[in-house]
């Protein structure tokens, strides 16, 4: 069975960010958390990333985007849903 988790991140970011946050998306696809993150829009000031994990590896999915918000600093990424 697979779970899915959601993302909501800014808009408005700088280029720096930015880039931490596709290594951050480079970094679940590589460590085979997922095979592919969604975006959709969500209104005027945020996007909305998800992505289906199995249930096995969500809590280490989370544990991974926790960890690299953290490491590096990054305040425009909130969870919707875990």
């Amino acid at each position: 069975m697979t779970a899915t988790i959601r993302l909501r991140i800014k808009k408005d970011i700088d280029t720096a960010t930015e880039k931490k946050i596709l290594k951050m998306k480079g970094g679940l696809i590589s460590q085979s958390f997922t095979d592919l993150v969604h975006f959709d829009d969500d209104g005027e000031e945020y996007y909305i990333n998800h992505f289906s994990v199995e249930n096995a590896k969500k809590e280490a999915a989370i544990l991974f985007i926790t960890d690299f918000i953290a490491a590096n600093s990054i305040q425009a990424i909130e969870f919707i849903s875990k």
